[in-house]
């Protein structure tokens, strides 16, 4: 290390030489100035000292602190010419590196020996040493801190006195100034009064020349000084008189003389402490040159937060309750070995592990939400009940008449009577008559019937069926009786079409009697009525049997008090916005109330009826059309009168966070697991089926042998049977029904496999009647055992289909679904049912033969012994597997 001077050296360290020099002053050496050279002894001693200070080791020049190791590197470059090829006669550099590291013997001898009990005492001689070192050195920065501040305080004061001297000077020097103007003035005037003495012969030329030389002054009033602020002197500005620089000074203005000082000695735009740029601090109020030691607090100590988690929450709601970033909470998941992000649900148990991980405390969310006071606001609705008008929902199949008895109903018994008519966009409207109302819900599509009934919506009390009495029972009428039997409602059959000459009422009740709906004239329950929508006949009678099977049924709602009810329709109008139908079930909804609707929310700002005339409130069994409400509503949501509009907000908040943070999990489909649970119950359990096969005997077949294995504890009921594959209407009737499907040689189709997964139904496919027969038998009789289940693992698609001398017919396939494996079974579907099962004879790709095939790739597959394989055929690869059961 050379020498040298102060000022080098602070610049090397960047800092500045005054700083460098006091702290030379402080480690006891003494500095003249910036230019001393400073030597490597001081250096060291300077560098000794500092690390004194901020409480580190000494580094001192002992062989302790000399090298341990020492890397040496070498690098060789030579040349060499290559001799071949195409860069033949080119030289070139080859160059060659070595690094080698040399550690001390006794280094090594240190690490290898163990530590003996003097050198553990030595170690902790030192930590008790530094302990009481750091303990000192804090005294002495406090001592520090202290003397800085007197310091400061003795600096201010001095400052404050030099203010004092240098306004004082100032003054003194205004002073000097104006006396020696006004000596100057004086001397003037007496000159030109003794010029004035002195007359020429010519006066007029003696005039002229006393023009010119002695221009006329202009007396200006003397200007008043702005007001002083806080002691300082206001600034003065000079407006000369063209080309004249005098000034008229008397008696009266020599006190404006100290600003006239200003302008002459050229300091215009300043006065004499800088009041014009600065505000005038209070006299003795001197701000801080530095920030005196102590000003920052301390950190505190880590707050601890008690989140509230519910069943589910997600990554991003967990980090804003505990107040951090949520990249943190991710990591703190990927160190648990839960990979999610930051927009992913994580459930109750994985949040509390999260949140006592990272310091915190977590509990389980109270029932004291929105929710909870909407229920007791709910609850609390006793009033006293009434008769209501009964719900009827038309169904039937298509070109029986079902839209022209609607519209007779509508041109007679609503025109008529100015009471409402019917259109096609509300979907909901009631009747007057002599013996009361009727509420009609136009909803003759059965799928939107049943879509109601599978999510709760106990909305129809009756369902009328039409039956054409010159075609009688048909595939569309037999799926109405289905899915009224479902929704176990009541049933009135009305036979239409009694006017035409080939009218056959009587086949039409022995139709409906082989569906188990036996009409009153045959000593049933069923009520069936003539009627005709072309000339009106029966008309009346049916208006009748319904309000007669409603006064059996005894329907009554409380009238007062907060509206319920549930939505029938909605839809998004371009000039009202969210418009929707709902048809009110309990108490009474009124223009202006608060309501909440599934995740929407708002206040009724317009009712309409079925005519679209407004109306001021519906009560119960009226569907009105509602405007005002936030967003658009879904089909079948329930909604509920509130009180205000913040308990409206919180609640369609909270149900949309719910929906935002866990998947909608239907419970209501049966599984063949629970059913043993259930039995141990001692109830009378029912097992709900959908059986679909591939031939009319196999479905007879089924449903004979599964209705005789119903016991004293269980009973097997078939809703419903058909042949061909499982289609979106039976995977609708068993969500509404809680039945479990199964498929006997059959497939589901694309939609109905959707509603199956999105409701959690339990679909099962058979190839053999016996083990349909067994395990609900195994269910039905308490017996345990080994259950076989066979799963797809994948599905092939024929694309074309080739000739091959060795296999004979080979299918070119796309693998559409999952993985098909060699030496995995399968079947051949056409149209969704199986034509063919057996197992594979080769499985190729590229004329190379292959284990498994993954999805989107394709193969070539020969079946074994079928040669019949079509284009647009399916081929299914499964397996059997053994399944042991557990309560």
């Amino acid at each position: 290390m050379s020498d040298v001077t102060v000022r080098q050296l602070a610049q090397v360290l960047g800092m500045p030489v005054d700083k460098l020099v006091e702290q030379f002053s402080e480690a006891g050496m003494k500095v003249s100035g910036p230019d001393q050279v400073v030597s490597s002894t001081e250096k060291v001693k300077l560098l000794g000292f500092l690390r004194r200070t901020h409480g580190k080791k000494e580094a001192s020049p002992t062989p302790e602190a000399s090298p341990k190791q020492i890397t040496l590197k070498r690098k060789q470059v030579s040349e060499i010419t290559v001799s071949a090829g195409a860069a033949r006669g080119k030289t070139v550099n080859i160059e060659v590196r070595q690094k080698r590291t040399y550690v001390k013997r006794n280094e090594i001898d240190e690490q290898e020996q163990p530590v003996s009990e003097e050198r553990e005492h030595a170690l902790r001689l030192l930590a008790e040493s530094k302990a009481k070192q750091e303990v000192e050195l804090k005294r002495l920065r406090d001592m520090d801190d202290k003397q800085r501040a007197v310091e400061d305080a003795k600096r201010r004061e001095e400052d404050a006195k030099r203010a004092a001297i240098e306004a004082e000077r100032r003054a003194e020097e205004a002073a000097k100034e104006a006396q020696r103007l006004a000596e100057v003035e004086a001397a003037r005037l007496a000159a030109e009064e003794e010029a004035r003495s002195k007359k020429p012969a010519d006066g007029k030329a003696a005039k002229v020349e006393e023009k010119k030389a002695h221009p006329p002054k202009v007396e200006r009033p003397p200007e008043k000084a702005p007001p002083k602020k806080d002691g300082a002197e206001p600034p003065h500005r000079h407006k000369g008189n063209r080309g004249s620089h005098r000034m008229q000074l008397d008696e009266a203005s020599e006190e404006d003389f100290g600003g006239a000082s200003r302008f002459l000695a050229g300091e215009l735009h300043l006065s004499g402490d800088h009041a014009r740029r600065t505000k005038k601090r209070p006299r003795g109020k001197e701000m801080p040159r530095h920030v005196p030691a102590g000003t920052f607090s301390r950190p505190t100590a880590p707050v601890t937060r008690e989140i509230a988690i519910g069943e589910s929450i997600t990554v991003a709601d967990l980090a804003n309750k505990l107040a951090l970033k949520g990249s943190e909470v991710v990591k703190a998941l990927f160190k648990m070995g839960v990979m999610a992000t930051i927009n992913q649900t994580i459930d109750h148990e994985t949040a509390v592990l999260v949140v006592e991980e990272l310091g915190h405390k977590a509990s389980k969310a109270t029932g004291k939400d929105a929710e909870s006071v909407l229920a007791a606001v709910q609850a609390g609705n006793t009033a006293d009940q009434e008769s209501r008008p009964p719900i009827v929902t038309i169904m039937g199949h298509v070109d029986h008449g079902k839209t022209s008895l609607l519209d007779y109903i509508r041109r007679t018994k609503v025109a008529a009577g100015e009471a409402g008519g019917i259109t096609q966009h509300i979907g909901a409207y009631h009747v007057k008559t002599p013996k009361g109302v009727i509420t009609f819900l136009d909803t003759p599509g059965h799928a939107a019937f049943t879509a109601m009934r599978a999510r709760g919506a106990r909305l129809t009390d009756i369902v009328v069926l039409v039956v054409a009495a010159d075609d009688g029972v048909m595939p569309q009428t037999l799926e109405a009786i289905q899915h009224a039997k479902a929704a176990n409602v009541p049933l009135i059959v009305a036979i239409n079409k009694m006017d035409k000459p080939d009218a056959l009422p009587e086949r039409v009740k022995q139709g409906l009697i082989q569906h188990e709906v036996v009409p009153e004239e045959y000593g049933g329950e069923t009520q069936c009525v003539p009627v005709s929508a072309k000339t009106g006949m029966g008309v009346d009678d049916l208006l009748d049997g319904i309000l007669l099977q409603a006064e059996v049924m005894e329907l009554k709602a409380a009238s007062e008090g907060r509206a319920s009810g549930i939505v029938v329709e909605s839809s998004l109008d371009k000039g009202r916005g969210p418009v929707a139908t709902v048809l009110v079930q309990r108490g009474t909804l009124r223009k202006g109330d608060f309501l909440v609707c599934g995740v929407q929310y708002g206040r009724m700002r317009a009712m309409f009826n079925e005519v679209g005339q407004q109306i001021a409130e519906a009560g119960p069994s009226i569907p009105v059309v509602v405007l005002g409400l936030s967003g658009v509503p879904e089909a079948g949501d329930d909604f509920i009168v509130v009180a205000d509009e913040r308990l409206a907000k919180e609640v369609a908040a909270q149900r949309e966070q719910k929906k935002r943070e866990t998947r909608l999990v239907k419970t209501g489909a049966t599984k063949l697991e629970d059913m043993f649970s259930q039995m141990a119950a001692g109830e009378m359990r029912v097992l709900n089926l959908v059986v679909k096969a591939d031939v009319q005997g196999s479905v007879e077949a089924l449903r004979d042998a599964l209705v005789n294995l119903s016991n004293d504890s269980i009973r097997i009921n078939v809703i419903a049977s058909g042949v061909g594959g499982i289609t979106e209407s039976d995977a609708t009737l068993a969500a509404a029904s809680k039945a479990v499907v199964i498929g006997f040689n059959v497939r589901a189709d694309g939609t109905a496999r959707k509603i199956i997964t999105e409701n959690g139904l339990d679909l099962r496919y058979f190839s053999i009647i016996y083990d349909v027969i067994d395990q609900v038998k195994q269910v039905a009789s308490g017996l345990l055992g080994k259950e076989i289940r066979e799963e797809i693992i994948g599905v092939a698609q024929v694309r074309d289909v080739f000739r091959s001398s060795k296999f004979g017919q080979i299918a070119g396939c796309m693998v559409i679904e999952g993985n098909v494996k060699r030496n995995k079974p399968i079947r051949v579907l056409r149209d969704n049912v199986v034509i063919f099962e057996g197992e594979l004879e080769s499985l190729r790709r590229f004329k190379e033969a292959v284990e498994d095939v993954r999805n989107g790739m394709e193969c070539g597959i020969g079946v074994k012994q079928y040669n019949d394989v079509r284009a647009g055929d399916q081929i299914e690869c499964f397996e059997r597997i053994e399944v042991a059961r557990s309560l």
